[in-house]
């Protein structure tokens, strides 16, 4: 994903959440891909995907279960 798709998924996810602590990296390992983390700590990934001239993003977090302790 280039830069403008990364910083517009960014602002939907901030206002969506309203958390301005989430941020989006590019991987590094292709182009359709990018690493989500909130207050510098990884959560998952979004990964983008065109079918028939449509673009969509789908994001993708694993929670282990030892995180989620009371």
């Amino acid at each position: 994903m280039d830069r403008l798709q990364i910083s517009r998924i960014e602002n939907y996810l901030r206002r969506k959440f309203r958390n301005d602590t989430i941020t989006i990296d590019a991987t590094g390992r292709g182009d359709d891909s990018a690493e989500v983390s909130v207050a510098n700590e990884f959560i998952g990934l979004i990964f983008k995907d065109e079918d028939e001239g449509e673009v969509s993003y789908a994001f993708h977090m694993a929670i282990i279960d030892e995180d989620l302790s009371d």
